[in-house]
C-alpha cells in the first residue's frame, strides 16, 4: 500500500507561528517567527487555478503564514507521495481519498484531527457529523472532507437529441441504459458514453444499486457473493463495445487529460463520473451539459454521498495548528469557496454551501441540488477502503481489460476477480 503512495521535490516553507485566529487580540508583544506551510493535491486545471486563489486570499487574510504548493494529475500524485512518505518530509497537508486514508493512517503518517475540533481550530458547527464520518478510521478522524459529491451521468443534451433519441428519464435502467448508448451509436455516428474505464467507481455503483458492496464490513473479502453480477456487468460492455457504441480500450489509454475526454471533443454523448467532475467538464467542453442519475434499479440505495477529497495533516508536521487554521478557512471562508465554485464538490458546510449556490450559474447550482437531495435522502455515506484496496483495484482493473481486449470471459474474470482479491483481503484477518 505504502508503496502506491507522490515524489514532489521536498519544498521550503515558512509561517508565522499564530497562537491566536485573525480575530483575536495580539496580546504578546513578542515578535513572532515566520513559518511556511507546504501543501499538496492532485486534480486538473481548473482545481489548480481555484486552490492557489485560495491560498492568495489566505495569505491575505493571515500575513504571518506563508504557502508553498506542489499539485499535479493523480496518477503522479500518489507515485510522487509514497518515497516522501517513506524519508518522513511529506508535506504539511495532502490531499487525501478514501482509497488512501487507512493506509497513510496505519502507517501512523497522519494526525488526528478531533482535538482541533474540540479546540474550536476548526469549527464544525455547520458541518453534520455523518459528512465528518467518512474521514474516520474508529473514532479518530484523519481526513477531513472538503466537499461531498455523488455518481452522475454527465451528458450532452444536443448529441442524444441529433442522434434521434429521446432524453433518458431519471428512472430509467441499465436496460435502458443499453438500449440508448446503441441507439445515440447508430443515429449519431459518435460513442453512446464515453467509456467505464474507471471500473471500481462503475462497479461498485452496480453493486450498491443491488444491495451489495465491492467489500465486506470488515474489509476481509468481497461484500457480494453471487458473481452473476460481476458476469452480467463486463457483459453488457462486452455487446456494447461490440457494436462500437463504447471506446475500445486502447482509446480510452490514450486521454491523458479531461480536454481528450470524447465528450469533451463531442466523440462521446454521455460519461458517467462523480458530480464534481461537471464544473471541469463544462470548462474544457465551453459548452453546457446536463446531468442525470446512473441507471437503476437500485438508485435509491445505490447513490450515496461520499468526500469527493479530504485534507489530512501529517505527523510529520512541524506546524500543525497552522496547518488546522489553514483547513478551517478552506471549508468555512464564503469568499474561498465562492472561488472553488464546487468543484472540490458540495461545501461540506451547510452555511457555506447555500451561501455558494447563490451565486452559481444555473447550470451549475443543479450539481448542488443533486448532491443535496441524495445527501438527504440517504443515510449512508462512504468511508476509508480497507488495507489493500488500491490492490484490488489494480486487479479489478487489469482484469477487467483483460475481459474487454477478449482474452478471457466474464466468468473466468469473475472467479479470477474473486480468488485474487480475497487473498489480498484475507491479510486484514485478526489473528484468532
Amino acid at each position: 500500500m505504502k508503496k502506491s503512495l507522490i515524489l514532489m521535490l521536498p519544498l521550503v516553507f515558512l509561517i508565522v507561528f499564530s497562537g491566536c485566529s485573525s480575530t483575536e487580540t495580539v496580546k504578546s508583544v513578542k515578535k513572532k517567527e515566520p513559518v511556511t506551510l507546504k501543501i499538496a493535491w492532485w486534480g486538473e486545471q481548473p482545481r489548480h487555478d481555484s486552490t492557489e486563489k485560495v491560498i492568495k486570499l489566505f495569505e491575505k487574510n493571515n500575513p504571518n503564514i506563508k504557502i508553498e504548493y506542489e499539485y499535479s494529475n493523480w496518477d503522479d500524485y500518489w507515485k510522487r507521495l509514497a518515497p516522501l512518505a517513506a524519508a518522513n518530509q511529506l508535506p504539511d497537508i495532502v490531499q487525501m481519498d478514501l482509497l488512501y486514508l487507512k493506509s497513510y493512517s496505519d502507517n501512523d503518517l497522519l494526525e488526528n484531527l478531533t482535538p482541533y475540533i474540540k479546540d474550536k481550530i476548526i469549527d464544525t458547527k455547520s458541518i453534520d457529523n455523518k459528512i465528518l464520518s467518512g474521514g474516520m478510521i474508529g473514532n479518530q478522524l484523519f481526513g477531513f472532507p472538503l466537499g461531498i459529491n455523488a455518481p452522475v451521468v454527465i451528458m450532452d443534451k444536443n448529441l442524444v437529441s441529433k442522434a434521434g433519441v429521446p432524453i433518458p428519464k431519471e428512472n430509467w435502467t441499465w436496460r435502458d441504459f443499453e438500449n440508448v448508448v446503441s441507439e445515440i451509436h447508430k443515429g449519431g455516428n459518435i460513442y453512446g458514453f464515453n467509456g467505464m474505464e474507471s471500473t471500481e467507481v462503475f462497479f461498485s455503483y452496480y453493486l450498491h444499486t443491488k444491495g451489495k458492496n465491492l467489500y465486506n464490513t470488515e474489509g476481509t473479502s468481497l461484500g457480494y457473493n453471487n458473481d452473476q453480477l460481476f458476469i452480467d456487468y463486463f457483459d453488457m460492455q462486452l455487446r456494447l463495445l461490440s457494436q462500437g457504441a463504447l471506446p475500445s480500450v486502447n482509446v480510452m489509454e490514450q486521454i491523458n487529460s479531461i480536454e481528450d475526454e470524447p465528450l469533451v471533443n463531442h466523440q462521446a454523448a454521455m460519461t458517467f463520473n462523480h458530480s464534481n467532475q461537471y464544473y471541469s467538464y463544462t470548462q474544457a467542453a465551453k459548452r453546457p451539459l446536463e446531468i442525470l442519475p446512473p441507471p437503476g434499479p437500485g438508485q435509491d440505495i445505490g447513490l450515496m454521498v461520499k468526500p469527493s477529497q479530504l485534507f489530512s495533516i501529517t505527523k510529520g508536521s512541524k506546524h500543525k495548528k497552522e496547518a488546522a487554521r489553514f483547513i478551517n478557512f478552506f471549508i468555512n471562508n464564503i469568499e474561498a469557496n465562492k472561488m472553488m465554485k464546487g468543484e472540490r464538490g458540495v461545501s461540506v458546510s451547510s452555511k457555506v454551501a447555500s451561501e455558494v449556490k447563490k451565486e452559481l450559474p444555473e447550470d451549475q447550482r443543479k450539481i448542488f441540488d443533486y448532491v443535496m437531495k441524495i445527501e438527504r435522502s440517504n443515510n449512508h455515506i462512504e468511508t476509508a477502503y480497507p488495507l489493500g484496496a488500491t490492490e484490488v483495484v489494480k486487479t479489478l482493473q487489469d482484469i477487467s481489460n483483460q475481459i474487454l481486449f477478449k482474452k478471457i470471459t466474464p466468468a473466468e474474470g469473475a472467479e479470477k476477480f474473486r480468488t485474487q482479491a480475497n487473498n489480498i483481503l484475507s491479510k486484514n484477518k485478526k489473528d484468532s
